[in-house]
This record gives structure tokens, C-alpha cells and sequence, in this order.
């Protein structure tokens, strides 16, 4: 039975490196000839990079090849490795909606085709063989302009069956030029009744409280227990969940090592705070969520008891996960007077 929650996975970094190759092999002779060979294209795909501006970069390679009539194709795949070798029962799948229109097209014409995109996503993330539940948040981005972020949240309050939550993408060093529109933003959407979450406090780049107030959620938060601590108190009141993603930050050189995550999660257990364990772009960094949790036990950054404690918060935070507990509890009930001593208490302990 699938166990795991991932809050914060990107579509256009979902991808493996073999799947993308293998596309630009059957679809795509320019990078085809570019990447001949797989070791070469893993090896430039999923190295680390100098800063996040420089990492970003590697979503807009996969954008252009991510539209209306090849995302089943990468949706699918997505699906099915979460399912096999992730064991995940839920996935929130986040991305931007503009960013996979058509761009020879007018932008009022490209903003309608939006909501045809969503109904693809959600169409294909549903496969009967690999039972996972699954919803989108979309993301506002850094480098659209107001009217296409506004036209986002409202395609997200229009279609809260598929949409779960909205976010806000791109290099953080750009949020300080636009910050009045993006509380503005995310003022509009509460009052529409939208869920939130936010790519903040990320590098020490992205730190602007106030969009603190309006994250239901914040989109990784490891400068806050790292460089902020004081207001762990105030996250803590607000139930937020920090959406903590380890490879992520060596990738982008935020952190130099992983085992700086100790302070990271040391002092949110500490105060309070709940942290999900999520893998951001696990095709970019070709580490499934099985790994992230091992890597974390192996280097002692967390102990098993803080790991479980980790998986629950996924599901305690899932936007839309549709139980009152975690798959691991639900089984529990569905093995009744066949449950092993241990797991009798854990069902005890889960109540």
C-alpha cells in the first residue's frame, strides 16, 4: 500500500533525466543531437548548480517541450514512478499554467487556454492502474505581469475540484520589485477562499515577511530556523508547515551540505513547527522521496521518530488529501483483530 505524501513537486521538474532523453530522442532531433548520448545528459542535467537563478534555468528546457498535447505523456510517466518506486497515496503537483499555452498565440488567447491545460493535468494524473490522489496548485510567477497572476488565482477559485492551492515561482531576488502585487495577489485569493502556500524564505535572497501573513504554507522556510529563528513562534500559531525539500539546497549551492539541515529542523521540532518532507524536482536531482528520507536518517540529521512525525505533517497539510489520517493508519483499521502487539499501539498512539 503507498504510504507518502509529497506537498512540493514541480511539474517541470518532475521529470527523470532517462524519460526526458528518451523524448528528445523519439520527438525532438535538435537536443537529440545535442545529447547523443544519456550519461552526458544526466551528468549536465542533474548537476549542481552555483545559485538558484542558474538552476532555474533548467525548467525552461523542459517547458518547451511540456504543452497541451505532450503532458499526458510526462504526466503519466510521473505518475507511475510515484506510485512504483515512491510509494506515494498523494501528489500535489505544482506548476505554471501560462508557462505550458501555446506561445505563438495572443496572450488573451493564451490565458483561455490555461483552464484547457488544467483539465489535462487533472485528466492525465488520473491512471486507474497507479491509485494516487493527486491535485495542482498553480503557480504565479515572478516574470508575468500582474494581469496573467491575477487571471491564475482566478482560474484556481474557479476549479477548486481540481486545484488545490496557488504558489509563487521564480528567482526570489525578483519578489522585492514586485511585493505590492503579490500581497495584493494573495489577499485577493484568500478572500476567495483559495488555499496558499509560497516559495519564501528559500535562499537568503528570499526573505520578505510580508507575505508571512497571507501562506497557509511556506514553499521551503529554511532561512527562517536558519537566519530568523524569532519567528518560529509565530509560524508555529499559524499552524504553518514548513515544505522542506534537502537536495534541493545543495543543488542550488543555498547549502553547502545536507547536515546543515539539522539546525533546520532542530529548532522547528523545538518550537513547534511542522516540517513536510518534499523533493521539489526529483527528475532534476534524480533522488525519489525514499531517498530524501534515508539521506536525512543516514547523515543523523533527523532520528525515526522525527521522520514519522514528518510523514504525518504531509498528510496533516495535504491541501486536499480527503482523510482524517495517514494511509499507514487507515491500513492499521483495515487489518482489525489481525494487528500485531506493535501495531496495536501504534493505532493507539495515531488516535
Amino acid at each position: 500500500m503507498a504510504l507518502y505524501a509529497d506537498l512540493h513537486r514541480h511539474l517541470g521538474g518532475s521529470v527523470v533525466p532517462r524519460i526526458l532523453w528518451r523524448y528528445f530522442q523519439r520527438h525532438n532531433p535538435d537536443l537529440a543531437q545535442k545529447y547523443p548520448q544519456y550519461k552526458e545528459f544526466e551528468n549536465f542535467y542533474t548537476r549542481e548548480r552555483n545559485t538558484l537563478e542558474e538552476y532555474l534555468e533548467l525548467h525552461t528546457l523542459v517547458e518547451s517541450v511540456q504543452n497541451i498535447d505532450t503532458l499526458p505523456y510526462f504526466i503519466y510517466r510521473l505518475i507511475r514512478g510515484a506510485y512504483i518506486f515512491e510509494n506515494l497515496a498523494y501528489l500535489e503537483i505544482r506548476y505554471t499554467p501560462y508557462l505550458r499555452t501555446n506561445p505563438t498565440l495572443p496572450e488573451t488567447e493564451r490565458i483561455e487556454q490555461m483552464r484547457a491545460i488544467v483539465e489535462v493535468v487533472d485528466k492525465a494524473s488520473k491512471v486507474n492502474e497507479y491509485p494516487i490522489v493527486t491535485s495542482q496548485i498553480l503557480c504565479m510567477h515572478t516574470r508575468l505581469s500582474y494581469e496573467i497572476n491575477r487571471a491564475i488565482v482566478d482560474l484556481a477559485a474557479d476549479n477548486k475540484h481540481q486545484i488545490c492551492a496557488i504558489d509563487v515561482a521564480g528567482g526570489d531576488k525578483l519578489y522585492g520589485e514586485k511585493m505590492d502585487e503579490f500581497v495584493k495577489l494573495y489577499k485577493y485569493a484568500r478572500s476567495r477562499g483559495i488555499k496558499t502556500t509560497g516559495h519564501l524564505y528559500e535562499t537568503p535572497h528570499g526573505c520578505y515577511p510580508e507575505l508571512l501573513p497571507y501562506l497557509m504554507r511556506i514553499g521551503h522556510g529554511i532561512q527562517i530556523p536558519l537566519q530568523y529563528p524569532e519567528l518560529l513562534p509565530e509560524v508555529a500559531s499559524l499552524n504553518q508547515c514548513l515544505e522542506v525539500c534537502p537536495t534541493t539546497y545543495v543543488k542550488t549551492g543555498t547549502l553547502d551540505e545536507l547536515k546543515q539541515l539539522k539546525t533546520v529542523f532542530d529548532r522547528c521540532f523545538e518550537a513547534g513547527v511542522d516540517i513536510a518532507i518534499c523533493t521539489d524536482n526529483a527528475g532534476l536531482h534524480n533522488v525519489r522521496l525514499p531517498f530524501e528520507y534515508e539521506n536525512l536518517l543516514t547523515l543523523d540529521i533527523i532520528d525515526f521518530k522525527q521522520l514519522q512525525a514528518c510523514q504525518d505533517a504531509s498528510f496533516r497539510h495535504a491541501f486536499a488529501w480527503p482523510y482524517t489520517q495517514p494511509p499507514s493508519a487507515l491500513l492499521v483499521g483495515l487489518m482489525g483483530d489481525r494487528t500485531t502487539p506493535v501495531a496495536k499501539k501504534e493505532k493507539t498512539l495515531l488516535r
